[in-house]
């Protein structure tokens, strides 16, 4: 299915909602596709769909959670595409939030590290795996998948004291991740998908997976001379 100079593209938490859209368009413009997920299923689902659709596409064992699921995940996407050239971190929870469990006065700690270790120690450990692999690309890009609830400008949204943090928190660990890579050809970025109909938000809002994703696509395929370090939605920059 995929020629040998072909870009392969890992997309986490891509078996449903954004990470779906974002791993069918990277694939619709010709990259083979790292269908990571959690749940064998619907890992094998997403890629089958993708497969139909003409996608180079195949799926990768991954719970961004585990530090074992990664490495090993590192060393099947090597395996099986023999590098990476895109990494876009999408895997994320919301958090429990009823009985006041994000609220800040009655916050639940054991909430906070449970979406903590997905949507900020996740991104660290999946990034940091596939890194060597990055470097070794032509022109490699890492996408953040963070949300205009973490800009402490425009604080967006209702009050959820776990979730929005966490993305406070992304926003600056890709800050120091452009920093870090800023003498290298590695391009990273933050991007606000958007108030998106998935599960994630119970189908109730405007935007489709596709349009939250486009941004995305946008940012992965940046040229060389791209921005670096930045937080954008489809409008342009977003505030810190």
């Amino acid at each position: 299915m995929g020629g040998v100079n072909k870009k392969t593209a890992l997309v986490t938490g891509a078996n449903k909602g954004i990470g779906f859209a974002i791993a069918r368009g990277l694939g619709t413009i010709g990259f083979r596709v790292a269908v990571g997920a959690r749940d064998s299923a619907r890992r094998e689902e997403a890629v089958a769909r993708l497969r139909d659709e003409g996608i180079d596409a195949f799926g990768v064992a991954l719970d961004v959670t585990s530090g074992e699921s990664v490495t090993v995940a590192a060393k099947t996407i090597e395996k099986t595409a023999g590098g990476l050239d895109v990494l876009v971190n999408n895997a994320g929870i919301a958090g429990r939030f009823d009985g006041g469990a994000q609220n800040p006065s009655t916050l639940d700690l054991d909430v906070m590290r449970t979406v903590l270790d997905t949507n900020v120690f996740g991104v660290v450990r999946v990034t940091n795996a596939v890194l060597p692999l990055l470097r070794r690309a032509e022109s490699p890009r890492i996408v953040n998948i963070s949300s205009t609830m973490g800009s402490l400008t425009l604080q967006t949204g209702p009050v959820l004291a776990a979730y929005a943090p966490s993305k406070s928190m992304l926003n600056s660990i890709t800050a120091q991740y452009a920093r870090e890579l800023a003498g290298t050809n590695v391009i990273v970025n933050a991007v606000c998908p958007g108030y998106v109909a998935t599960d994630f938000t119970g189908f109730n809002a405007p935007r489709t997976p596709e349009q939250g994703a486009a941004v995305a696509i946008r940012l992965a395929t940046l040229p060389d001379d791209g921005p670096r370090g930045g937080f954008f939605d489809d409008g342009g920059p977003v505030p810190w």
